[in-house]
């Protein structure tokens, strides 16, 4: 899928608990391939073979402190994201919960998706009772930049050494949102 897809009927995020078939996760999968390639990797550089994509999401819901939100369009997940909840014994920092990973497939963009996404990872990250959402986001990824600024979010502070990518080192930018 190369070209931009058509708007959807339908569009949504949820949490995902388990792969019900093996097409959520092979079109999880694919739609993270597509974001490495296209510049937008969370810590990959260059893309892995799709079994270790795949091999990475089944872990994904083996970890007890991570949920991955994944959005759809008519029904197809075309990106997703990551709540990282603190480790049991971090009482100081309990009330806050890192989004990680969150990409929307390259072709599917354009539709919302991305907002859903991060909609939802705030929704769930109040359901559990979190005070903060934190975030943090390569410099050149201008779109997510905008959206995480329209949808209310702080940036705090600028690493200038955030990411090494082709060579080039990048800075990144750190945000929170108070959720309560």
């Amino acid at each position: 899928m190369s070209q931009a897809l058509p708007p959807p009927a339908s569009l949504y995020a949820e949490r995902l608990e388990r792969f019900e078939d093996e097409a959520d996760l092979h079109a999880l999968s694919e739609a993270a391939i597509a974001a490495i390639l296209d510049g937008g990797g969370f810590g990959w550089v260059r893309a892995p073979k799709a079994s270790v994509v795949e091999q990475y999401y089944r872990g994904v819901l083996l970890v007890p402190e991570r949920e991955l939100i994944v959005g759809r369009m008519d029904g197809m997940v075309y990106g997703a994201a990551q709540l990282q909840k603190p480790s049991r014994n971090n009482e100081a920092q309990s009330f806050s919960v890192q989004m990680m990973h969150h990409f929307v497939a390259p072709y599917a963009r354009g539709h919302g998706l991305a907002r859903e996404i991060l909609r939802k990872a705030e929704e769930r990250a109040r359901a559990l009772g979190f005070y903060v959402l934190n975030l943090d986001v390569r410099a050149t990824q201008k779109g997510a930049i905008s959206l995480y600024e329209a949808e209310g979010f702080t940036r705090w502070g600028t690493h200038p050494a955030y990411a090494r990518v082709r060579g080039q080192t990048i800075p990144g930018h750190f945000y929170y949102k108070k959720l309560k």
